[in-house]
């Protein structure tokens, strides 16, 4: 009725959509309700949220951090409020194969069979390399990750896809995380990880060496879905002119961000660094 007043009378306007002039009236002047004062209050929140997460949370990562602040509400209606608001978080983009059996290798077992769980830190690692594509061309990137925390405990990038590049990120992981013999480390057929110089390094170090079966992303699919969730949240809402830039904005998002602050759904909502935090606390309680 606001828009079309200038068009037509306000009387002719209030009895095609029957309701009253007073009511119209009363209507400009009323103060916004209570829920609509909460509503706007909590829009502002959700957006803090969203920009501090570099823009890539949804619904129920944004309700996540708002119970962790003490805020009540439902999911569905910071998922109302967002679309409301315009405020929406990222998605997928398409798989491209960045590692190749070798058809000589003799292969390790399968240590893992689907069973993406740990009871304690670094009992089970997955390990896998994506692309990131550059003005300059492809930056090649390996991880490590933990299957307890869902953390990257070992990474690596290069120009290249030769056995280094694995062997670089799993000899972080071992800097960095010190276990005990015996953890597994498991992985594609990719060439790299069947090599004789990746099999030397991890019965140097007491690592098991672990292999799904081929061709078959669901064998390490908690590391196809790290990959997508950088992909999402990252590689897709960035254009690198170099793999300096690239190289970068990985490191920024792996160690200041997803480890650090972003809440993983199998974590029940908490960082990787935080879930480890109250493992420890726990322990040593």
């Amino acid at each position: 009725m606001e828009r079309e007043k200038a068009h037509y009378s306000i009387v002719m306007l209030c009895r095609v959509l029957h309701v009253s002039c007073s009511g119209f009236y009363a209507g400009r002047k009323r103060e916004p309700s209570a829920r609509a004062r909460e509503d706007a209050m909590l829009t502002d929140r959700i957006r803090s949220i969203h920009e501090q997460s570099r823009q890539t949370y949804g619904a129920p990562r944004i309700h996540a951090e708002l119970a962790d602040a003490g805020m009540r509400c439902g999911t569905k209606r910071v998922a109302r409020l967002m679309r409301g608001a315009g405020i929406v978080g990222c998605h997928r983009r398409r798989h491209m194969v960045t590692t190749v059996r070798e058809p000589a290798a003799s292969l390790a077992p399968d240590h893992l069979q689907r069973q993406f769980v740990a009871e304690k830190p670094n009992s089970r690692w997955t390990a896998d390399i994506t692309y990131v594509p550059t003005w300059s061309g492809f930056l090649y990137l390996a991880v490590v990750l933990d299957i307890f925390s869902r953390r990257i405990i070992g990474w690596a990038m290069a120009d290249h896809l030769r056995t280094e590049l694995v062997l670089s990120a799993l000899d972080m992981a071992l800097w960095t995380r010190r276990p005990a013999p015996g953890v597994i480390h498991h992985s594609d057929h990719g060439c790299q990880y069947t090599s004789i110089a990746f099999g030397t390094r991890c019965q140097e170090a007491g690592v098991v060496p672990s292999l799904g079966s081929r061709g078959d992303c669901f064998d390490n699919a908690i590391t196809e879905s790290f990959f997508a969730t950088l992909e999402c949240e990252l590689l897709d809402r960035h254009v690198f002119r170099t793999r300096t830039q690239a190289r970068t904005a990985i490191f920024d998002y792996l160690e200041g961000f997803y480890n650090t602050h972003r809440r993983h759904s199998a974590l029940d909502y908490l960082s990787p660094a935080e879930f480890e935090r109250q493992f420890t606390t726990e322990m040593a309680a």
